[in-house]
């Protein structure tokens, strides 16, 4: 064999083993730069607090009808009926087996605001992290300290049912590279401090968008329609407008709608219904000022 022809060997072989480190590269997830997290400080479990009501942790992740301080007992087990298959909320509690009690804060990080599991997999997005992604590192921080300040569970969230292709994880990298980023949804000229942190919290860790906004066949939001409603994720009715050109919403003033948020009572006195209820119970917990500045950003979005 000639030195040309063992050359030629010799480039092709490295022009293939490039093209495959080339491919799994692009298809592996991406976690955060590890600076990400190294750079945060010790958790405030007050804003953590605040941050877990504010991102409905509870809502699928304690007992489905866990009421009180069952609802902080994090053991999983929420069905989620879609048309891609049935997915069960996991166990986040700080039990080291059955929960995330073991969990580095990169890797409860990068699961929230990257959908990666610990083993690197890709996370289905019924979990919302195409929104949690524009979280703030401190509050995830802050969020997972507060977790892990609270009662573990030993139960074991059964398994997500999924058929062909949907249960093949690895094709979420796609789905990632079309719909997985941390820009605003909306772009509001002009807006004010209190405006800017109500986008902050229903485009980030309130996910608002998730149920309010229509979704494409694959499930990706249609960000055109920005929570112009849509039909209900788990497949019952439709998820009402909340833009202000909504005949409902769309006409209450920035303040009845914070009072709607803490009270769960309209401006005619109609009470929350359907799966509003968990919403408006974790808003409750909020801040007043958190619900003011919800309810200003609801007022300055556009119209649809």
């Amino acid at each position: 064999m000639s030195g040309k022809t063992k050359l030629s060997i010799a480039a092709s072989v490295f022009t293939g083993v490039a093209a495959v480190a080339l491919y799994v590269f692009a298809i592996a997830p991406h976690r955060q730069a590890p600076e990400v997290w190294a750079n945060t400080v010790a958790p405030d479990l007050t804003n953590g607090k605040r941050i877990f009501f504010a991102g409905g942790c509870a809502s699928c992740h304690a007992a489905p009808n866990a009421s009180g301080d069952a609802r902080l007992l994090l053991t999983g087990g929420v069905t989620l009926k879609t048309q891609f298959g049935t997915f069960h909320a996991p166990n986040i509690s700080p039990d080291p087996k059955a929960g995330i009690g073991n969990w580095t804060l990169a890797e409860f990080g990068d699961a929230l605001t990257r959908g990666i599991g610990r083993k690197g997999e890709n996370l289905y997005p019924a979990f919302p992290y195409t929104s949690y992604s524009r979280m703030k590192p401190q509050d995830v921080a802050d969020l997972f300290g507060y977790i892990k300040s609270l009662a573990p569970s030993p139960n074991v969230a059964p398994p997500h049912e999924l058929g062909f292709p949907f249960n093949q994880r690895l094709l979420l990298t796609g789905w990632k590279w079309l719909y997985l980023n941390d820009k605003p949804r909306v772009t509001l000229a002009n807006a004010d401090e209190e405006v800017r942190h109500g986008q902050y919290l229903v485009e980030g860790p309130g996910h608002c968008g998730e149920c309010h906004t229509p979704r494409n066949a694959i499930g990706g939001l249609q960000t055109a329609n920005w929570l112009a409603g849509g039909p209900n994720p788990e497949g019952e009715g439709r998820v009402p407008d909340i833009t202000p050109g909504s005949d409902t919403i769309g006409k209450w003033s920035k303040d009845e709608i914070a009072s709607y948020l803490e009270s769960g009572f309209t401006p005619d006195f109609d009470s929350v219904g359907g799966s509003m209820v968990e919403v408006q119970k974790n808003m409750a917990e909020l801040p007043a000022s958190d619900r003011a500045a919800i309810a200003a950003y609801l007022k300055a979005i556009p119209a649809k």
